[in-house]
């Protein structure tokens, strides 16, 4: 679940451009996603679990989480704030526990992390019981509300007054003010919400529960809190795998590049399916025709609110426009409708784009006072010139560095040491997995970050975006590791079906239009379903496709540590 109230609106719609988190919200309307131009909703249905084996029930009480019918276990530690101050201010983290249905393996548990950053694990519990169901048979799944998001004394900025995420003007705003604002808000010493002093309450819960060791699942953002365990902890650590990896040697800000290269895909991917491309010609032209439009003027339009249906008025700007596109690329249903979406905006009909934006106007659940303290700590710092020509070449993220510089001018956070981005040297069992079509973390940011592990194996799903595990067979494959503690012969062949959805060529199907004539609508023809055909990337200097989609450097050894 999203809670608005954890989000100033006005400083997400500038800095969500940074975010790599994957929604499990987004996710799931994705599947739904046309249904959005009118409505915008999800449901996600659980099965109760009886006779389960609780850990650790001294230190937990029953609990129920949004999503899931079940009965589960939740509990908290009180940690100091500043760990260089044990006698200063305490501050509250919060887990919950998914228990094993048949507990074979009481001493383990996989703690799944979120991505973001700024993420809640404990409110996305229900995706990540239906990502890790076949963990879940006989290990414990653990869910930490990270410090600065969630339950764990959050950094949250709230508006002044309501604001209409579909009237708000995201680009007329004084980005140093709002900031000032929300940093007025908050009570709390922001420069203690980094992830390495995150990492050490991850470790603290860890030893509270009593597990001996830890399986590790992180997700886009939750890949560096997964690494840094493999580097400060490898001895608590069993197996680790990494989806849509972040590497330590890559700022979060390198993501401009990756967003516009996942935009060239798209383009590449219609051009080369013949439906798509008949019905669609001139897709880059159109979006081209209406990214220069908003740039001259935003829009004013009546419409209805698709998660209300109550009227309301939308002001479409240049910015929503591209971010709607942007966060469209992460799950696989919407990418599908982005051409129609694109065509139709193109026509000055903007009920397609209006629900995609929808989907994600309220920031995801982020935490924009965490996400602050990370970004302005661990990536601002490391902006390179190739980093801001490429932001500003961009169709879609041409702003995004000049928003986040202003923001942490006022987000005063020491930069991380230079050691910091070093790569993890580690002969932990890892597993990483990358989508070939991923706008956010592309295949060689996972290359990059398995250079120096030694027992590590990467897989490129052909067909997934952001998020492999959700989208492909990946989710066996976790289990897999998890059960026999080894990348060796994990068999990869699943990955290679092709999950991509047909293109929608009209707002209700992916079949054609049916065509009729004046004279005779009884003449009606219906077209055959679009069937997609692989679109080839041809390798190059930033792009690291592998034909078989399996990089190899595993190793018999599985002892794990990092050889700093």
């Amino acid at each position: 679940m999203i809670y608005r109230k954890f989000v100033s609106k006005a400083l997400i719609s500038r800095l969500s451009p940074t975010a790599l988190c994957q929604s499990a919200k987004l996710a799931r309307r994705g599947t739904t996603i046309v249904m959005a131009m009118v409505f915008a909703n999800a449901s996600f249905a659980t099965e109760t679990t009886n006779d389960l084996n609780i850990t650790a029930p001294a230190k937990t009480s029953a609990c129920y989480l949004d999503g899931m019918s079940e009965q589960l276990q939740c509990g908290k530690i009180s940690v100091p704030e500043n760990p260089q101050k044990p006698d200063g201010k305490h501050i509250d983290i919060h887990f919950a526990i998914l228990p094993a249905i048949k507990d074979t393996h009481p001493s383990e548990a996989l703690l799944a992390i979120a991505g973001g950053p700024g993420q809640s694990a404990i409110e996305h519990a229900a995706g990540f019981d239906k990502l890790l169901s076949k963990v879940r048979q006989q290990r414990d799944i653990l869910l930490i509300d990270q410090r600065g998001t969630g339950q764990s004394n959050i950094l949250s900025c709230e508006d002044s007054e309501a604001i209409s995420m579909l009237a708000f003007d995201d680009e007329n705003i004084d980005v140093i003010a709002e900031t000032e604002k929300c940093l007025m808000q908050i009570k709390a010493d922001i420069t203690q919400y980094g992830s390495e002093t995150a990492l050490t309450d991850f470790e603290a819960v860890r030893a509270y529960l009593g597990y001996q060791k830890l399986h590790l699942y992180g997700i886009s953002y939750g890949t560096r809190m997964a690494q840094l365990y493999m580097r400060h902890y490898p001895e608590a650590l069993a197996t680790v795998t990494l989806d849509g990896v972040v590497p330590m040697q890559q700022s979060v800000l390198a993501i401009g590049g990756a967003i516009e290269r996942g935009f060239e895909l798209l383009m590449r991917d219609c051009a080369n399916n013949t439906a798509c491309h008949t019905q669609y010609p001139d897709l880059l032209a159109d979006f081209i025709t209406v990214n220069e439009r908003l740039g001259k003027k935003a829009i004013t339009q009546n419409v209805r609110d698709p998660q209300t249906n109550e009227p309301s008025t939308l002001l479409l700007t240049r910015s929503k426009f591209t971010g709607a596109i942007r966060m469209g690329l992460y799950a696989p249903a919407v990418r599908a409708l982005l051409p129609h979406a694109i065509h139709q905006a193109a026509k000055q009909d903007y009920q397609a784009i209006l629900g995609i934006y929808t989907l994600s106007a309220d920031g995801l659940g982020l935490a924009i006072g965490m996400h602050s303290s990370v970004v302005c700590g661990e990536d601002i710092h490391r902006i390179s010139d190739q980093m801001r020509k490429d932001a500003k070449e961009s169709y879609i993220s041409a702003s995004m560095i000049e928003g986040l510089e202003k923001t942490c001018e006022v987000w005063k956070i020491p930069p991380v040491k230079d050691t910091f981005s070093e790569p993890i040297r580690s002969d932990l069992p890892t597993l990483l997995l990358s989508g070939e079509l991923d706008p956010a973390t592309p295949p060689n940011w996972g290359a990059l970050a398995q250079a120096e592990m030694t027992n590590a194996k990467h897989l490129i799903s052909p067909f997934a975006t952001h998020g492999v595990a959700a989208q492909t067979c990946a989710n066996d494959l976790i289990a897999d590791l998890v059960d026999s503690g080894s990348v060796k012969n994990l068999d990869a062949s699943c990955l290679q079906k092709d999950i991509r959805r047909s293109f929608y060529l009209n707002a209700n199907s992916v079949e054609p239009l049916t065509m009729t004539t004046p004279s005779s609508a009884e003449d009606n023809v219906t077209a055959t379903p679009v069937t997609e055909n692989p679109i080839s990337i041809v390798e190059d200097s930033t792009t690291s496709h592998v034909t078989d989609s399996v990089i190899d450097n595993s190793t018999d050894n599985a002892t794990g540590a990092d050889k700093e």
